[in-house]
């Protein structure tokens, strides 16, 4: 009887230290990989999800501030009505604006939901302050087919002093549902402004081609509607992105643009205001 109980309490002792030795060699190689995983994301230098999802206010620029890293740096990411994207960047604190080494990005834009991408050169662009060599500004521009629409934008990688980012964001237009904001409608001596002076693309050719009207006059009694599911070959309002309006036609850069409503021309002429470079068609404002 004695017997059997010593051989019992050897074997319980025995699993005893087997255990122990099985948790610990678990332990150890657990505790490693992820000590590994986490220098490799370092390494890498590549926002992850969370990092990219926690949320940034709006740019000075009105941008999309993007980080990178884990919020070591920051870009913001404008793309304009005209297909330019212009990426500042900028440090941890998004205030703050800083210069890297000049360099030109290569990127890739598609439009959202599209498998095949178009490469984009992002050409460094001093801005004053900056230091010789170096620059705080990026610019490139879109293929003409991709304005006006929703994208997925990547640049593989950015270096910034000796490390190397991956950045990727979304931006432009994308399909809306009833909840679409619609730009608030120029009013009274600014309408007039706006609409009946030459600037940029917006030429006095442009104004006499419209009328020498503002669009309140021009429009006045036409009731506007708008249509949140264009089928695939309708126009598209350059500003929205819903079925555009041939009631609303607006001659902006020698061409001929339909919108959804009056407030959008107002949203689109400002902006070819302020442009120097051609417009893209209104070919290009067609839904897929």
């Amino acid at each position: 009887m004695k017997s059997r109980k010593l051989y019992w309490t050897a074997m319980f002792a025995m699993c005893a230290i087997a255990g122990a030795i099985f948790v610990g060699c678990d332990q150890t190689p657990r505790a490693a990989t992820n000590q590994m995983d986490s220098k490799s994301n370092a390494d890498i230098g590549s926002a992850s999800k969370e990092d990219s999802e926690h949320g940034h206010e709006a740019g000075q620029h009105g941008g999309t501030i993007v980080a990178l890293g884990r919020d070591s740096y920051h870009i913001e990411a404008v793309v304009d009505q005209t297909g330019v994207i212009r990426l500042y960047t900028l440090g941890k604190d998004e205030s703050r604006v800083i210069d890297v080494e000049s360099q030109t990005l290569s990127g890739f834009v598609k439009s959202t939901g599209d498998t095949e991408a178009q490469s984009v050169a992002f050409e460094p662009q001093p801005q004053p302050g900056d230091a010789e060599k170096r620059t705080s500004l990026f610019v490139g521009k879109i293929p003409a087919a991709l304005v006006g629409r929703r994208l997925d934008v990547t640049i593989p990688s950015i270096r910034i002093d000796g490390e190397r980012f991956r950045l990727g964001f979304q931006s432009g237009q994308e399909d809306h549902g009833d909840d679409v904001k619609m730009p608030n409608k120029t009013a009274g001596n600014e309408e007039s402004a706006v609409f009946l002076t030459a600037a940029g693309r917006y030429t006095a050719d442009d104004i006499a081609a419209n009328g020498n009207m503002t669009p309140s006059q021009k429009f006045k009694g036409i009731k506007s509607s708008h249509d949140m599911k264009p089928k695939p070959g309708d126009r598209l309002c350059p500003i929205t992105a819903t079925k555009a309006n041939p009631k609303f036609p607006w001659v902006v850069d020698g061409k001929t643009f339909e919108f959804c409503c009056p407030p959008c021309i107002d949203e689109f002429v400002k902006s070819a205001k302020e442009a120097s470079e051609p417009l893209p068609g209104p070919e290009t404002y067609v839904k897929n």
